[in-house]
């Protein structure tokens, strides 16, 4: 069985594709980092639907933890599937802090850094060693860095998600001698607990995007899911290097 490793799992992008990536058969480990109960929902709706997958914590802004969780990865290949390396890694967590060029901290823009694009490249530096021959990653990028998708109070978020652009384009490169495709997908709005659960806190602002997107409503954790699922399938294996708009047609 292949087996593919979600970041942040526990709840939105990351619950969806851990989800629709087991339908299509692959054992999924879903890591978490302060939502413990998302993650077991996640591994509930997975083990009842007759799929496998196990959660695992991890803290994305400490990269120092990394090794120690690579290793947990290890002991969870042999214990659960019988192997010692898996097939797809999907950099899917983050966080998002909203403030104006003016008032974004040198602490604030250190924790974004940290979390949305130090922490998923040091970890797929980390894992790499394990990641067979031929596997697939999928970054989780934003059209926050696109031309299309700018909105004040987001530089910073935008910033790191470009970063995570460009880091995608430069992973295919040179992991393409092992034949390993790296893409990303670029989500517009989407409703998820980003921004502390910002679209239930605030619905008010959910028409004006809704009038922004082409397709005409906002989008859902699963609209998204399905296309990280499919860039990893068979299917995809004559794409890399692609950061690929999720957007339902936002601003077109």
């Amino acid at each position: 069985m292949q087996v593919a490793i979600v970041t942040g799992a526990s709840s939105g992008i990351g619950q969806s594709a851990a989800i629709q990536i087991a339908r299509r058969g692959t054992g999924v480990i879903c890591t978490y980092q302060g939502n413990e109960a998302g993650a077991a929902a996640t591994v509930a709706r997975i083990t009842q639907a007759g799929g496998t997958a196990v959660a695992l914590p991890l803290d994305l802004g400490r990269s120092a933890t990394f090794t120690a969780f690579a290793d947990r990865v290890v002991a969870t290949l042999r214990d659960t599937w019988g192997r010692d390396t898996f097939d797809f890694l999907v950099n899917n967590a983050g966080s998002s802090h909203v403030a104006l060029f003016p008032d974004t901290t040198e602490e604030a823009f250190d924790a974004q850094l940290r979390i949305l694009l130090k922490g998923p490249y040091f970890l797929t530096q980390t894992l790499l060693p394990t990641l067979v021959d031929g596997g697939a990653i999928v970054n989780v990028t934003s059209t926050s860095a696109g031309h299309a998708g700018l909105t004040p109070g987001y530089s910073a978020y935008g910033t790191m998600k470009g970063g995570l652009v460009v880091l995608t384009r430069y992973l295919a490169k040179e992991l393409s001698s092992r034949g390993i495709r790296v893409n990303s997908v670029s989500p517009g709005p989407t409703r998820t607990r980003i921004a502390d659960d910002a679209f239930d806190r605030h619905p008010e602002v959910i028409p004006a995007l809704v009038a922004e997107t082409a397709l005409g409503r906002l989008g859902e954790p699963d609209d998204i899911g399905m296309a990280i699922a499919a860039l990893l399938a068979a299917e995809s294996r004559w794409i890399t290097a692609q950061d690929i708009e999720v957007s339902g047609g936002y601003r077109l």
